[in-house]
C-alpha cells in the first residue's frame, strides 16, 4: 500500500497517535508532496523548536520507503482538472490541498489526513 500523508497527518504521527503511526507501519511506500514540506517549513520557522523540527524531518525523508514528490507537468494537469471539477460541483477546498490530493492521485495513493474537504475530491481515496 502506498499513502500519501498530509501536513496535519504528518504532524499526528510526531504526536504518536496510534492510527497514522499504525498507517505508516503498514505502507509500503509514504510519499509526502512537496507541497506539504511547505507546510511544515512555514509553521517550523520562527518556531522555539526549529531546528530540532527540521532535523527530525530530515531523518523521516531519510528511511528508506519515504519519497519527496515534487510538482511535475502531470501532477500540475491534474491539478487543473480537480480545480476545475471542484468548481463545477461548487466544492472548492483550499489551493495547497488541491495540489496535495492531485499529488495522490497521480501517485496512485490513498491520503492520510484529517480533513473532511477532502471527501469533495472525485477519485480520491482517504485513509481513515
Amino acid at each position: 500500500m502506498t499513502i500519501c500523508l498530509d501536513t496535519n497527518a504528518y504532524s499526528d504521527f510526531k504526536r504518536g497517535d496510534a492510527e497514522t503511526v499504525a498507517a505508516l507501519e503498514r505502507a509500503a511506500r509514504i510519499v509526502v508532496p512537496s507541497v506539504v514540506l511547505g507546510e511544515l517549513y512555514a509553521g517550523f520557522h520562527g518556531g522555539s523548536r526549529e531546528r530540532r523540527n527540521i532535523e527530525e524531518l530530515d531523518a523521516f525523508l531519510a528511511v528508506p520507503g519515504v519519497a519527496v514528490e515534487d510538482v511535475t507537468s502531470a501532477i500540475a494537469r491534474q491539478y487543473g482538472l480537480l480545480v476545475n471539477e471542484l468548481r463545477i460541483r461548487g466544492t472548492p477546498i483550499p489551493t495547497n490541498d488541491i495540489w496535495i490530493a492531485a499529488t495522490a492521485l497521480h501517485t496512485g495513493a490513498e491520503l492520510v489526513t484529517r480533513d473532511e474537504h477532502f471527501d469533495a475530491v472525485p477519485l480520491l481515496t482517504l485513509y481513515r
